[in-house]
């Protein structure tokens, strides 16, 4: 429901940044989410261009939810999930009371594209009241400044997965030491953080 400042009261939003064994790691989060998840969720996970299209169709065919390749233009809507395409950076944008991706084209940032921390900076201006930060597996600090920058903006929930279950600690280990995350948790418990701070229809 749209507010008289153009904002969705009490409409919140899930962003997910992984990498290294994300596409593994996805196939234990992304099945576990109810079709009437109250909220869409963004997905950045470190692949080059071509790869990002039959890993959606693949979480598609395993989910409740529906999964896709993101598409310039597409309008955010709760119970789906958008990926990132492979090599451009995502953002979701505020337009004419609607959420919709758009892709950039600048160069790689944290040595990938797409950049998660593209997608958490573009969420500061999104209409949604709350941002839910899930950092899972992969090298490097990817989503750490992007989610620093957002949490002067909004009111974020950063979840991150746990050193056991990851891959490579190193995203996660970077958003907790920044001291942006509430909690770590085992890779199993994801959906369920999600759907507890989300909520459902």
């Amino acid at each position: 429901m749209m507010r008289a400042d153009g904002k969705y009261a009490g409409s919140k939003i899930v962003a997910i940044a992984c990498s290294t064994g994300g596409p593994k790691a996805l196939q234990q989060v992304i099945p576990f989410l109810p079709a009437n998840l109250a909220a869409p969720v963004l997905i950045v996970q470190h692949m080059p261009a071509g790869f990002t299209e039959a890993l959606a169709g693949r979480l598609d065919t395993l989910s409740e939810i529906s999964v896709k390749e993101a598409a310039d233009g597409d309008v955010l809507e709760q119970g789906k999930a958008y990926l990132a395409r492979g090599g451009r950076h995502m953002m979701a944008e505020h337009r004419l009371g609607k959420h919709v991706i758009k892709y950039m084209d600048e160069p790689p940032r944290e040595g990938v594209r797409p950049c998660a921390n593209y997608m958490y900076e573009s969420l500061a201006y999104c209409g949604y009241d709350e941002v839910v930060c899930i950092v899972m597996t992969g090298m490097g600090a990817d989503g750490t400044a992007g989610i620093k920058y957002l949490r002067e903006k909004k009111k974020v929930t950063v979840v991150a997965q746990n050193e056991e279950t990851c891959t490579v600690y190193g995203m996660p280990r970077s958003v907790t030491a920044a001291g942006l995350s509430q909690k770590e948790v085992p890779l199993e418990q994801l959906a369920n953080e999600i759907i507890k701070n989300v909520g459902v229809n």
